[in-house]
């Protein structure tokens, strides 16, 4: 290797054989001497290929390599494969190398990782938006293997520590790019470190104001918070040092992103922020004992200085989904400022700082605590007691996106959707006046029906038409529940159009016969010519499913029935109300004469509530002598109340609830409101879990952005129904509810 450096600049060579040496020094635990020939090797075609060229940063390729390979092994925590691979992969992304070269060279492991990293890489190059969930997770779905993401992590991470030999422009984009993406990777994988100062370097190069602004008041204000810490610190530690336990506190002063953080998020001035540091008490104590010393060390801090309940974190039950366990309080300390106090044992400190690269050490210790399947995996594998356990994470696959797909539009920008998703699906997805009038697509630039199942990866143009309307049969084609649910809505609106035609239709041919249509003819109309709703019934008039003459022939029919029906109940002789009229009770007298009693007790009197009006409990009611003998209930706003004062007044008689409420009553509302998701749900939490009233049914019709639906409910009075009313009237998007007076019982 040292013949290929003679032709090079001395600060050159220095720079190269300086990072070869803390390559070795940091992989030094990991490497077996056949181990250092293949790393050796892996340089050597680096640098015969590619590695005397510049890097974006002005570096040497190779000098890029062997520093982001010294972050893999010493600050990630990888082994010998991926060390291999992250000296590689310059040369292989500038085509150097084929993956073929590599696989017989260094072996299939080695080959499948460096695939997985040009896949990423090439990524990048299809002008797709890195700011979107999909691009991660796609991301994901190309990389495989972990491994491929650690290796991005620590190529980033140098890239950062080098981004000012970068231009203005690369520095926004990579800063933008490693915030969104890989900052949050590695807290995903606990590698909090490696976190903290890639979000302090994006801050630098994005806000580099704010930055050096905090930085220089961190600096201003050291030696105080130093001294500060020392007087905090010091009773602790003497108190724990009676408590034979093993331990070690220092102060830690905050990143300079999490200060910012806080001064925007509280709305404060650097002066006001209280917590610019944290305490840290690491105890050294046995697996089995670590949790109960942390209490012990809390008790301990909460006898000195005064907690604050409301800032107590317990990451020792139940820790954090990437592994991290400790124990967070917030405590008054002197001059009455807030200090936060951080209790772990060493091995959760280690874990907390390094990760995924600190587990193999804790055999036994699985983080099976809402860790994602394939972190577990990996750690099952790290806490082998092999000392290079860590080399053997070959058939781990993130296999988290299997069941969906990700199609490029022809921006660039990724859409995800279902495996088996279809080019309506898609054409639904970008919006629903695209998919209602979307007749194919042309997909890798190939015309397509809108049938046709998409690929991972496809770029995919929608095709439309003006003259295009949606077809009951597309609900055949999509799969997705956003393309059902615009596609039913859409076909809705079409129904409703021709709803609206056969009402006006049949309005207009009813009044040409001198014929009133109101609401109860309707229903008679929907029932006898059985349909299920109203619109369907009108929608058949406008397609001329249902002749309009044989509706007229039915009204008139009915019209001679009743006819005949009253002349038939004045002939008969009307028996007196007396014989249903129960004794009179001292409360009940009236000077206007008797009063009938309804109570659940009541029977010597055949009495039924009216279907008309379905009188509850509570209701002002009157009765009302039927042809066939016993007593119909009515309320006393009955729509029919008005006929029968005036035809049959010698056949009212009076009538009030007496007792308490017993029973249910069926009774019924119509609820209008704004069509939006959700608003169906909240009206049933009210009625099934805030009130507790048994539901019968509920049924919803919903056109252009309104719904009107109807709830069946079984209440024991009308104070219940009208607290009901008043609990639905209060939901955000309901905007009128009103009791209905006829129900089927």
């Amino acid at each position: 290797m040292e013949s290929r450096l003679d032709n090079l600049p001395l600060k050159d060579r220095r720079e190269i054989l300086t990072s070869y040496r803390n390559l070795l020094r940091s992989s030094a635990g990991i490497l077996q001497w056949a181990d250092v020939r293949q790393i050796r090797k892996a340089i050597e075609l680096s640098m015969q290929k590619s590695g005397f060229e510049r890097h974006a940063s002005g570096k040497l390729a190779i000098v890029h390599s062997l520093e982001v390979g010294r972050i893999t092994v010493e600050e990630v925590g990888l082994g010998k494969t991926s060390l291999i691979c992250a000296l590689l992969y310059e040369i292989v992304r500038q085509s150097g190398a084929s993956i073929d070269e590599i696989r017989e060279e260094f072996g299939d492991q080695e080959a499948n990782i460096l695939d997985g990293l040009i896949k990423v890489f090439n990524l990048y190059q299809t002008n797709a938006s890195i700011q979107s969930e999909n691009f991660r997770k796609l991301l994901l779905t190309f990389a495989q293997d972990v491994r491929v993401i650690l290796i991005l992590l620590a190529d980033r991470l140098h890239t950062m520590r080098s981004l000012g030999s970068y231009s203005r422009e690369a520095q926004q984009t990579i800063s933008s790019e490693v915030s969104y993406l890989y900052a949050p990777m590695a807290h995903r994988l606990g590698l909090y470190t490696i976190k903290s100062e890639m979000e302090d370097l994006v801050m630098k190069f994005t806000d580099r104001e704010m930055y050096s602004f905090i930085a220089k008041k961190l600096n201003e204000t050291k030696r105080a918070r130093d001294k500060y810490i020392k007087a905090f610190i010091e009773p602790i530690k003497k108190e724990l040092e009676t408590h034979d336990l093993k331990f070690d506190i220092k102060g830690r002063t905050k990143t300079i992103h999490s200060i910012h953080n806080k001064m925007k998020k509280q709305k404060v001035e650097f002066e006001q922020v209280y917590d610019l540091f944290a305490i840290r008490v690491i105890i050294d104590s046995e697996l089995k004992n670590e949790k109960a010393d942390c209490w012990k060390v809390y008790s301990v801090v909460a006898d000195k200085y005064q907690p604050n309940p409301r800032r107590m974190r317990d990451w020792l039950s139940v820790p954090k989904s990437n592994g991290y366990e400790s124990l967070h309080t917030t405590v008054l300390g002197p001059e009455k400022k807030w200090v936060e106090v951080q209790i772990r044992s060493k091995r959760m400190d280690e874990i907390a700082e390094r990760g995924l690269a600190a587990h193999w050490k804790y055999k036994g210790v699985k983080g099976d605590r809402g860790l994602d399947l394939w972190l577990e995996n990996i750690r099952d594998v790290l806490e082998n007691p092999e000392l290079n356990a860590i080399d053997f994470i070959d058939d781990f696959k993130l296999n988290l996106y299997d069941e969906e797909v990700f199609i490029f539009t022809p921006k660039g920008d990724l859409i995800r959707l279902p495996k088996g998703a279809t080019v309506l699906d898609f054409a639904f997805d970008i919006h629903s006046e695209v998919g209602k009038k979307c007749s194919g697509a042309k997909v890798n630039n190939k015309n397509v029906s809108i049938k046709h199942v998409l690929q991972n990866g496809d770029h995919v143009e929608i095709l439309t038409t003006s003259t295009q309307v949606p077809k009951q049969d597309w609900l055949s084609v999509v799969i997705t529940s956003r393309a059902k649910t615009k596609l039913k809505q859409a076909l809705r609106e079409i129904q409703y159009k021709e709803s609206e035609i056969g009402r006006e239709t049949l309005v207009r041919r009813l009044k040409n016969w001198k014929i009133d249509i109101n609401d109860q003819l309707i229903g008679q109309l929907v029932k006898h010519f059985k349909y299920k709703s109203v619109h369907d019934f009108f929608r058949d008039i406008a397609i001329e499913k249902i002749d309009v003459v044989a509706i007229k022939e039915f009204i008139q029919s009915q019209t001679r029935k009743d006819n005949e029906r009253d002349q038939a109940e004045s002939a008969q002789t009307i028996r007196s109300a007396e014989n249903f009229i129960s004794p009179p009770v001292e409360e009940a007298d009236s000077t206007d004469g008797e009063v009938l009693l309804i109570d659940k007790s009541l029977t010597n009197v055949d009495y039924k509530l009216a279907r008309c009006c379905n009188p509850i409990f509570g209701d002002d009611i009157f009765g009302f002598v039927a042809v066939s003998g016993g007593i119909r209930i009515h309320r006393a706003n009955c729509p029919n109340a008005p006929d029968m004062l005036k035809k049959y007044s010698y056949r009212i008689v009076k009538a009030q609830w007496t007792g308490e409420a017993s029973g249910n009553y069926l009774t019924a509302v119509k609820v209008v409101g704004e069509d939006d998701i959700g608003i169906v749900s909240n009206i049933s939490q009210i009625i099934s879990k805030e009130l507790k009233i048994k539901m019968r049914a509920i049924t919803v019709e919903s056109h252009e952005g309104l719904f009107e639906g109807t709830v069946s409910v079984f209440v024991n009075n009308n104070q219940i129904l009208n607290t009901l009313i008043k609990k639905i009237k209060a939901v955000r998007g309901v905007l009128s509810v009103s009791r209905i007076d006829g129900i089927d019982r």
